[in-house]
């Protein structure tokens, strides 16, 4: 009867999948009664025609996907958000649409689910027991809603999907402060008065930072000479005196942020000494520095103690400690080709360890160090090496040239009799001569350098040996060898240093064999069953080049491993005369010695960090400070204890570089064939940006901000196909580089133009690519990736794609040029603007949407002259009635066959000329100036700039001239004798 009854509305089956979708989508109920009303109207209107036919428990029950819930602790009532409520789309049959249960999963939680009405599915989540803040603070588990089955039996039961439930534990106030130590002892000394004596420090329980951390302390004991503020700092608040109390007992309590009291106050015991121990006072551990800030003062308020004690003089050494920064310091972390543009050294050198790519693929197996700030670091630890391609190696060093690298070695146990090689070139096969090669020898740097047989047969130097403690000390050093053969000399970061010790040997004969240049180790190639490594290196390598038939100076030198970081002297000229200062080369030790301590204080105020970088290694800087003081007949009467502190670092803000401008570029085969061929990133736009607020800006206020700074390379990729370079090419002339800090390379693959400049002379640059094809025909589209770089990777750009494109065949459109108006009291130019159609010299009649926008045209054109010479003839009263009536109707003559108009474009006031910039641009459609030469093809067909292209103007030189003959004839004959200027 009932399948029966509800067969008319059948057809109604839409309201059934409304409830589906309500279902699948539900929205959000807040309270326990909007939960109710959608069931009942859920089951009223929907479960009767989704519970026609089929088997009776036929849907499984339905709950939301996920719930949030909150539980003080101690206690069992959990609010959940959204309420607890299952759904089934069985109801109202009995059994298979009530929901008889509800299962928790997970992480043993102390929660049960209850169902609390079947019929509607509501249900209610608890805690099973105690639920502590303290041993956890939040719950996650998941919770499944189960019907009744198809009968009384439970048989054929459905369960629902899996919902997560994540409970938090509101925390309860219920433990007191407890103090860290049951007493607390400090000591002073008389008639001074401290920022703070001593810390004291309390801790809480409570799980929740409003009552787990201590908001104020207080000194219970009444009528003491001392003061605390929140966090502990106990300070005396006058100057105490050891005859009137050697000794003082204060009690201490703390209130945490519910202003609960400590359970048990502490003791502080504070003793007077009358002793003055001499020291270094006034100065903070750690000192921030923000990036850009220029130099900073370490110590603003230091000053030495000396007790009265005279002296004769005292000498202090301030130590920057920056070993584990970088290589040795905070250094440019550019590319090692990038380096040597900046610095001005020779081009033509070979990067021996470059940065693994397709191109440069020796290097892939070496093991690399990534976590130096964008450093390409290379560690061998003795059982790796490098075979660098033949095409790579120069082949001929002459008699001058230059090996440089950045090493990081230590002593290695149970190798000192074995030779560690750096760089070796040697024979591949048969025999195993070594020709050149550097290497370390029982922490000695050796340079072996055989020369090939010539025509005198004699003994020549061959080895160059330095004993230096760098070789062997762990630290990062950079070594240069330049050779002018047969001088050779070393440069240890940009310290000269000959050789103790030079050997002479038989130069090499001339022979067939080829040879192998080999990074990390030498190869053995010849008398042995297989040819192998030897002599492995242990230690680190970084920017390892050799430049044939140069020398580097010694001013690159220096400016290769300069530090940007280091110590410095504020205000020199305020220094006293007899103070004397010096700082190593790398200026990461300052010396200052003086004879009076007022003077020293002073001088040790000036000292001051600085990091010259825009974008510096963040991170830790320790000082170390050593004090001598020396009195009067002896040569060391007080010590003064060591001074250690931090410079802090700040992260710089990270800049967003943006590469903008036009991402497609459509132009005529024409184009793409002509010598030039076309330039694809002429509208580019290279910004960079910083939020507001951060270390840059220094300002509070949120926001972004355009920074400028240099970039290190920009890298043209195609994607897809290579070029191939039988039809096309994309390349840069040379001159566009000069006078940039910029090289070039190019392949097949694309452009990587390199160098350290700004981001302007990278647009320049980047403006001036030009790509052709001379057989455009075989082209539908050509793709280029555009990605730049600053600090070799550190910061890149976005991805800017290009997409370059032939227009095979245009056809030509109506073109309409406004006439340009003028700058009050600005001279007319003799020869009027026209107003013309292309299209006019073909025959037929014109569009009739063309013949009406060119009418309003010249209608707004006329009333603006007409507007203009009025306003002229206001001006200048003087000038006569007929000649201003004959200003204000000019004849204009028609050519109904050219659609021309010539007019005058004179503009005296800037109202005309606004009028006149708000009809053109509203009623045709058109911006025109004088640099306007863009026609621009309605209805989808493609756009030209006619005067970039020499082509252009060729094929349109004759039609353009026939058109201004024309115009000629047509001009309109202006009598401005009236006007003054």
């Amino acid at each position: 009867m009932r399948r029966e009854r509800y067969q008319p509305r059948i057809s109604t089956f839409s309201v059934c999948e409304a409830g589906k979708t309500r279902r699948n989508h539900p929205h959000k109920l807040t309270t326990m009664a909007k939960v109710t009303v959608s069931f009942l109207m859920f089951w009223l209107v929907c479960g009767p025609c989704c519970a026609l036919g089929g088997k009776v428990n036929k849907h499984k029950p339905w709950i939301e996907a996920s719930y949030h819930g909150v539980i003080t602790e101690n206690m069992d009532t959990v609010l959940l958000d959204p309420p607890l409520v299952a759904l089934d789309k069985d109801a109202p049959v009995p059994f298979a649409g009530e929901i008889c249960a509800f299962k928790i999963y997970g992480q043993e939680a102390p929660f049960e689910a209850v169902v609390l009405n079947r019929t509607s599915g509501e249900g209610v989540l608890r805690a099973s027991g105690p639920v502590d803040c303290e041993s956890q603070k939040e719950y996650t588990f998941i919770i499944q809603a189960y019907d009744c089955g198809a009968g009384p039996s439970g048989a054929d039961w459905k369960k629902s999907h899996k919902a997560v439930v994540h409970i938090q534990v509101d925390d309860v106030n219920e433990f007191c402060p407890v103090f860290r130590e049951p007493l607390y002892k400090a000591s002073v000394i008389e008639g001074k008065i401290y920022d703070s004596i001593l810390q004291v420090e309390a801790w809480d329980q409570d799980c929740s930072p409003q009552y787990s951390q201590i908001c104020n302390y207080e000194i219970v004991t009444a009528g003491t000479p001392f003061a605390i503020d929140r966090n502990g700092n106990i300070r005396n608040t006058e100057r105490l005196s050891y005859d009137k109390q050697q000794s003082y007992k204060i009690t201490v309590t703390a209130f945490d942020c519910g202003q609960k009291r400590a359970k048990e106050d502490v003791v502080v015991h504070i003793d007077v000494k009358p002793v003055c121990k001499p020291g270094w006072q006034g100065w903070n551990k750690r000192v921030d520095y923000e990036p850009g800030t220029g130099s900073k003062p370490l110590f603003p308020k230091m000053h030495l103690e000396t007790c009265g004690e005279p002296l004769s003089g005292i000498k202090v050494m301030v130590e920057l400690q920056t070993s584990h920064i970088g290589k040795g310091c905070d250094r440019e972390t550019y590319s090692e080709k990038s380096l040597q543009k900046l610095c001005g050294a020779a081009s033509g050198s070979t990067d021996l360890l470059p940065a693994p790519s397709p191109a440069a693929n020796w290097t892939a197996s070496l093991v690399t160090d990534s976590g130096r700030d964008s450093d390409l670091i290379y560690k061998f630890d003795g059982q790796q090496a490098a075979n660098v391609p033949d095409h790579v190696v120069p082949q001929n060093l002459t008699d001058q040239f230059t090996v440089a690298t950045w090493m990081k070695h230590g002593p290695s146990p149970g190798l000192r009799a074995e030779k560690e090689t750096l760089l070796c070139n040697s024979d591949k096969t048969e025999m195993n001569r070594h020709h050149y090669s550097l290497h370390i020898h029982n922490c000695r740097l050796v340079f072996l350098l055989r020369r090939d047989f010539s025509q005198l047969d004699t003994f020549r130097p061959a080895e160059f040996h330095w004993k230096l403690e760098q070789i062997c000390d762990k630290e990062w050093h950079y070594y240069v060898i330049n050779v002018e053969f047969p001088a050779v000399t070393l440069f240890v970061d940009g310290v000269t240093y000959e050789p103790y010790l030079v050997t002479d040997d038989w130069p090499i004969h001339t022979s067939k064999i080829d040879t192998q240049l080999t990074v990390g180790a030498c190869w053995q190639g010849g008398e042995v069953a297989t040819p192998r490594f030897t002599q492995y290196f242990h230690g680190s390598l970084s920017g390892l080049t050799i430049r044939p038939g140069r020398i580097e100076t010694q001013k690159v030198i220096s400016c290769l491993q300069a530090c940007k970081e280091g110590l410095d002297i504020n205000s020199l000229e305020s220094l006293a005369k007899d103070i004397k200062f010096h700082f190593n080369p790398a200026q990461s030790v300052l010396v200052v010695e003086g004879e009076d301590v007022d003077s020293i204080n002073t001088a040790m105020t000036k000292v001051s960090y600085i990091n010259s970088r825009q974008f510096p290694t963040p991170g830790l800087r320790r000082l170390h400070i050593s004090t001598t003081v020396l009195c009067y007949g002896e040569d060391a009467c007080l010590s003064i204890p060591d001074v250690k502190a931090v410079v802090m670092v700040q992260p710089p803000s990270e800049p967003r570089i943006t590469i903008t401008g036009s991402n497609r570029l459509v132009r005529p085969a024409s184009d793409l064939r002509s010598p030039v061929g076309v330039a694809p990133f002429k509208e580019l736009h290279i910004t960079s940006t910083v939020m507001k607020g951060d270390s840059i800006t220094g300002s509070l206020r949120p926001g972004v901000m355009e920074v400028m700074h240099n970039l290190d390379y920009c890298d043209i990729l195609v994607i897809g196909d290579e070029l191939n370079p039988e039809r096309e090419s994309l390349h840069i002339h040379h001159s566009a580089l000069l006078g940039k800090h910029l090289d070039a390379t190019n392949s097949t693959s694309g452009i990587s133009i390199y160098g350290v400049d700004s981001m302007a002379h990278y647009e320049q640059a980047l403006r001036q690519v030009r790509y052709r094809n001379w057989r455009p025909a075989t082209l539908t589209e050509r793709r280029f990736r555009l990605t730049c770089s600053e600090l070799n990777g550190r910061y890149t750009s976005n991805e800017f794609i290009l997409e370059v494109s032939v227009l095979h065949h245009s056809k030509p459109v109506e073109h309409v040029n406004h006439m340009a108006a003028q700058p009050q009291y600005m001279r007319p130019v003799h020869h009027p603007l026209m107003i013309h159609a292309p299209n006019s010299h073909m025959s037929g009649p014109a569009p009739p949407a063309a013949t009406v926008v060119i009418v309003v045209c010249i209608a707004a054109l006329v009333v603006i002259v007409v507007i203009g010479v009025y306003r002229i003839h206001a001006t200048h009263q003087e000038g006569s009635r007929e000649e201003e009536e004959g200003a204000k109707e000019p004849e204009v003559d028609w050519d109904k066959s050219a659609l021309t108009i010539t007019v005058n474009p004179m503009e005296n006031v800037k109202g005309a000329h606004a009028l006149g910039e708000e009809a053109s641009g509203d009623q045709c459609g058109e911006e025109d100036g004088d640099d306007d030469d863009e026609e621009e093809h309605v209805g989808g067909m493609a756009s030209a700039e006619s005067d970039n292209s020499d082509d252009d103007e060729e094929e349109e030189e004759e039609e353009k001239e026939g058109e201004m003959e024309m115009a000629k004839e047509r001009k309109l004959k202006w009598d401005s004798s009236f006007i003054t200027y």
